[in-house]
């Protein structure tokens, strides 16, 4: 089966260029924001599926998606962009990001608010995944990209 070319995940509120080694808008590393295009298919669906992995734990532990199928069904007919072959959780996220001050009635839209957070405002909710899913990347990054400089030393 062919699959679709992965689109960048780019927003358009890069800051590795101020310097940040994760970008705070698609959280991708620096080095793929600079060689995205250069990048084939394969590279970019690598990195297209950390990130979705990501964001979809970060919206799972405060969300749940309680019925896939209308959630899918509010983001077609709220005109909301999604990338399909995304799993409901980053579904879920495309819609908070869209217009989650809107929303009064979670069960509406197919999901529900995970009980420790049920008293909270899903625009503040919205922050705190976002927030989580920047430290999540950023924490993968100091793990298993950031390369340690092992001449630095005090030069013995």
């Amino acid at each position: 089966m062919l699959q679709p070319p992965v689109k960048t995940p780019c927003i358009g509120v890069c800051s590795t260029g101020i310097g940040d080694s994760v970008c705070r808008g698609c959280k991708r590393f620096s080095h793929e924001v600079i060689h995205w295009n250069s990048y084939s298919q394969d590279q970019k669906r690598i990195v297209d599926e950390r990130l979705a992995d990501f964001l979809s734990q970060c919206v799972s532990n405060k969300l749940q998606v309680a019925d896939k199928a209308l959630l899918k069904w509010q983001l077609e007919v709220q005109n909301v962009r999604f990338t399909e072959h995304h799993d409901e959780y980053c579904w879920l996220f495309s819609l908070l990001k869209a217009g989650a001050g809107q929303i009064e009635t979670p069960q509406d839209f197919g999901f529900e608010v995970n009980l420790p957070w049920r008293e909270t405002p899903l625009p503040v909710l919205r922050d705190q995944i976002d927030a989580e899913f920047l430290l999540l990347s950023q924490a993968h990054y100091d793990r298993y990209i950031a390369v340690p400089d092992l001449f630095g030393g005090s030069g013995r």
